[in-house]
């Protein structure tokens, strides 16, 4: 959750426009249950008589409510004679009319009971028979006597009626003073609802933008520490998880940032908004919706509870199944080749049940959410209506109030609702922002030094191993112990052993792929680590055991190092070098053919050509060939070393290899055993001297070839 307010908090102007936007639009919300509560009770109910006040009146009228009122000059005040004869209000100030409505409502109640015989009253106060203070007296009797029975409602209601029978009098249209009075609420309804739907509309379209660019910097972070990932953090991460990672868990983290920003930021506004309106109905049912509140709160930790782990163990299981799918897609060839088809089926039939299970269960616990939350709007609504029933029998609520109360219930409840729904996402978006963050926060073993000596290379080629050893992270044992050797420009160094003894660990150990565990690796006598990654590659050129191309053209591949680096002249040249000439040129696009992804629509020869035409295309000082002759056939094998030897004379090469043809000629042979130097020399020499290469060569070479020392 703070992981992704924090990303959040990257867009923060963004954040607190639709923050400012969710309040208005919020604000809104809230103010229709009042407006058609007023239409319900003023529009139709009072028609459209809006208070105790009535804006004109008969002389005789005020009179008598002057005569039962102690703030006689307050009322007078505001009044004014027509020149119809009747008494015409002179404000419309709201604060006003509202504090002349206190004074006035009791009067006017009082005068509209017959009983008192009001005309009585002011014939024996104007005679001089009684005083006002006795009429005040007498008001105060009647109050206190029905106190219990006249609750303020009916006070005001038998107000209204006072004046409605008063606009009557005077001859007043009560159909028009209502038709006005509901047309104008309505237009307040309209312009409310018109300014909420802008607000929700850019909250929308503000809340979108912000996810997406959230989840734009997000997979920014992740490719980018990926690539500079050395290959201790790619064993340490599957490749399978961290497209996950750079997938799925980022696009949940981007769904619940729009949630978040949609549905968790509007609920609380909505749900304190609420509880506001709902005191001020003054309806005594509070405790409905604290009782309400307090049922979702608990039912909603107790599915938390339940649900919480499984979501966690939700995203491993997404990981174990795309590490199925991508390697029985990868190795499709070889399972059909096997006629494995049906153990595949049930391996990944076993991985996709486990994550089918684990989204069934938490999907069932969920499934209670929905309608325990309905059972619950559904009891509010009938508590409510029960109670409020008995409140406008009472003479204590009006049926607008009671409406209006039953809808702020509803949007209090659904700003829980909310919140619930995010709730479900949530842990599930936690789990895969811990995930990313795992990514991001992961420091590459493989660093550049903080004093670099770039400017001191000298740019010969010159590669020393002295007393390396490496170890692989959490590994017992060293994959390569003590390795000293020299390999010079213009000469070829083959490394050649039998599997699994450090042909391919030490080129990269040369390319930093992995750092060494002990002693050091030099080029023109500078230790690698004290050259930048940049600089030490650029000066190596490094042809995978496996070839590698890129979706885009032959000449978009060869051209790998930068089309400014790398002239059409100079590629060509270096597709002759590589024999790749001929099948290029056979192609009708010829270098602009088009290579598919992985270089699927390529043999295996024409791949590796064309890694090795790449790696020549950008000139090192260093070749680095990781078996990479072994797709090819002997004849295009002799003429390509041939070719290398007379067109890259000046650069070092060192060649992993698995056939001893392939390295007959080089300079000088390293032969591995077990990670450790069996032997250094020529063919010729190894022949005599070294055990392990004498039974490579027994198991490669024919008895006339052995005899002779060269093939």
């Amino acid at each position: 959750m703070f992981k992704i307010l924090k990303y959040l908090g990257e867009f923060k102007t963004s954040v607190i426009a639709v923050i400012l936007l969710l309040i208005l639009q919020a604000y809104c919300d809230l103010s229709l249950p009042s407006y058609t509560s007023d239409i319900v009770d003023v529009g139709i109910e009072q028609s459209g008589i809006e208070s105790a006040v009535p804006y004109i009146m008969r002389e005789e009228t005020l009179d008598s409510i002057c005569l039962f009122s102690e703030d006689e000059d307050l009322i007078r005040q505001y009044y004014s004679l027509n020149e119809d004869g009747n008494y015409e209000l002179q404000t419309s100030d709201r604060e006003v009319i509202d504090s002349l409505n206190e004074v006035m409502g009791s009067s006017i109640a009082l005068i509209s009971m017959p009983e008192l015989g009001v005309d009585d009253l002011k014939a024996m106060v104007d005679s001089g028979i009684m005083a006002k203070e006795d009429v005040l007296n007498m008001k105060n009797q009647i109050l206190a006597q029905y106190g219990e029975e006249l609750s303020d409602m009916i006070v005001d209601q038998m107000a209204i009626m006072f004046v409605k029978s008063e606009y009557e009098a005077v001859g007043l249209d009560l159909d028009a003073l209502q038709r006005r009075y509901l047309l104008v609420t309505g237009a307040k309804m309209l312009m409310m609802t018109v300014l909420m739907m802008s607000a929700a509309i850019a909250v929308g379209f503000l809340s979108a933008k912000t996810s997406a660019g959230i989840g734009m910097r997000l997979r920014n972070r992740v490719f980018k520490k990926v690539v500079s990932f050395s290959h201790a953090e790619m064993d340490r991460f599957s490749t399978a998880s961290l497209i996950t990672r750079s997938t799925n868990d980022i696009q949940q983290v981007q769904i619940v940032s729009v949630m978040l920003l949609r549905m968790v930021c509007y609920a609380p506004i909505l749900g304190i908004g609420g509880i506001i309106k709902v005191a001020g109905t003054r309806t005594g049912m509070g405790w409905i919706i604290a009782v309400a509140v307090g049922m979702i709160l608990l039912l909603v930790g107790s599915l938390m509870g339940i649900a919480m782990p499984k979501f966690k163990k939700m995203q491993t299981l997404v990981d174990k199944l795309n590490l199925v799918s991508r390697e029985i897609l990868t190795g499709i060839m070889v399972i059909r080749a096997f006629s494995r088809e049906k153990y595949e089926e049930q391996r990944f039939d076993k991985a996709n049940k486990e994550l089918m299970s684990t989204q069934l269960f938490t999907n069932r616990v969920m499934t209670f959410m929905m309608p325990t939350m309905m059972l619950i709007m559904n009891a509010i609504t009938i508590a409510i209506v029960w109670f409020g029933a008995k409140g406008i029998n009472l003479g204590n609520l009006q049926l607008g109030d009671m409406m209006a109360f039953i809808t702020y219930s509803m949007q209090i409840v659904m700003s829980f609702l909310m919140l619930t729904m995010i709730s479900v996402m949530l842990p599930r978006a936690g789990v895969a922002a811990e995930r990313i963050e795992e990514v991001v926060n992961t420091e590459p073993t493989i660093l550049d030094a903080e004093q670099l000596q770039d400017d001191k290379v000298e740019g010969k080629g010159v590669i020393t191993f002295e007393n390396v050893c490496f170890r692989y992270p959490e590994a017992e044992e060293d994959a390569l112990s003590d390795i000293s050797f020299v390999a010079k420009p213009g000469k070829t160094t083959a490394i050649i052993g039998s599997t699994g003894c450090g042909k391919s660990t030490l080129l990269h150990l040369i390319t930093r792929f992995y750092d060494v565990t002990s002693g050091r690796i030099t080029i023109d006598g500078i230790d690698i680590r004290e050259l930048s990654q940049k600089k030490l590659r650029s000066m190596l050129g490094f042809v995978p055991q496996r070839g590698v191309l890129f979706s885009g053209t032959i000449s978009s591949n060869i051209k790998f190092a930068g089309e400014d680096k790398v002239s059409d002249a100079v590629m060509e040249e270096a597709a002759g070098i590589a024999q790749a000439t001929e099948f290029i040129e056979s192609k009708s696009e010829g270098y602009q053919s088009p290579i598919a992804q992985g270089g699927t629509n390529v043999s295996g020869g024409q791949k590796q050509r064309l890694s090795i035409a790449r790696a020549i295309a950008a000139k090192p000082k260093v070749f680095l060939f990781d078996d990479s002759f072994s797709a090819l056939d002997y004849k295009t094998d002799a003429v390509l070393r041939k070719a290398l030897n007379e067109k890259i004379s000046d650069a070092t090469v060192i060649i992993v290899a698995q056939r001893i043809s392939t390295i007959l000629h080089a300079d000088q042979i390293i032969v591995l055993d077990e990670g450790k130097i069996a032997g250094i020399g020529t063919h010729g020499d190894l022949l005599k001297d070294c055990e392990a290469y004498q039974e490579i060569a027994r198991s490669q070479l024919s008895e006339s070839e052995l005899k002779g020392g060269n093939a």
